[in-house]
């Protein structure tokens, strides 16, 4: 059975050595190791095959009397076993065919979730663009060096989208739809036609509002879904929300370079078949 340990040592020679020789002791074999050094310690990531019959407990007591600390043990399937450097590059490429899918990405390269378990996870931050804000989570600390990997990753998202930022409301002129607020509606008309169209609509307590944004494929990257989220947001903050939350199919390409292009601060979530990007108003630009 194979399980990933980390666990903190002394960063000295021989330390990681009394490791491996109580592991073979044991009878338990390491199959991969990563070094994260922090100071005057490092974090070794270590896959394990241990036999069957071990709990975690056991693999947990081996560590510590090796010279382990702050020892973390889980189960893992041979997916482990990949190389990291091509973990990298695999992620990047599915990051530049899809920047919206850098929730996802991220939380899988890292072992991690986008979604909080039990309260006390340990909490690694990106900002995308400046504005976007994407947390990932796990109960095993991030390290500096995961850190430093997560915020270049992240910067090479802002880098991609900067080339698919649909371009920011213009003045109207000739040939271009006008925006119409209605209530909880704002509608983009040209020639009569609904070219897109966004309505928030109110929430109990301190839940988001929800919005539904819809644009017309031929208006696409035209800044139209940009200035229709720009007012709705506006909409909903007069009408009292606090927060809004737009959601939509998670192979939408469109919905980050949105948010970066309206100005807005949103917090990023992929789960499943759906992107949710969570946008407070309270410093919205007018």
């Amino acid at each position: 059975m194979l399980w990933r340990v980390r666990a903190g040592l002394a960063d000295r020679p021989g330390a990681l050595a009394e490791l491996a020789a109580a592991c073979g002791r044991a009878g338990v074999n390491i199959v991969t190791v990563q070094v994260f050094p922090e100071g005057t310690s490092v974090t070794d990531e270590l896959v394990l095959q241990v036999p069957p019959e071990w709990t975690r407990d056991q693999l947990q007591e081996l560590v510590t009397r090796a010279g382990g600390s702050a020892v973390s043990a889980a189960p893992v399937t041979t997916a482990a076993l990949e190389d990291q450097p091509t973990r990298y590059v695999r992620a990047v490429r599915e990051i530049i065919a899809q920047p919206a899918s850098f929730p996802d990405v991220a939380a899988h390269l890292f072992d991690a979730d986008v979604a909080p378990s039990t309260g006390a996870d340990d909490v690694l931050e990106m900002v995308v663009g400046g504005s976007a804000t994407i947390q990932i989570r796990r109960d095993t600390p991030f390290t500096p060096t995961e850190r430093a990997r997560a915020h270049a990753l992240a910067e090479l998202v802002g880098e991609v989208l900067d080339t698919q930022v649909p371009p920011a409301p213009h003045q109207p002129g000739a040939g271009d739809p006008e925006f119409v607020t209605t209530g909880e509606v704002v509608s983009a008309l040209a020639g009569g036609k609904v070219a897109g169209r966004a309505e928030y609509a109110r929430a109990e307590g301190d839940a988001p509002w929800p919005v539904d944004l819809w644009v017309d494929p031929a208006w696409h990257r035209r800044g139209v879904g940009t200035r229709l989220l720009a007012d709705v947001a506006r909409a909903a903050r007069s009408a009292g929300a606090e927060e809004i939350v737009l959601t939509a199919p998670s192979d939408t390409k469109a919905v980050l370079p949105m948010v970066l292009a309206a100005g807005m601060r949103g917090r990023i979530r992929m789960a499943g078949e759906s992107l949710t990007v969570r946008i407070a108003l309270t410093d919205l630009r007018r």
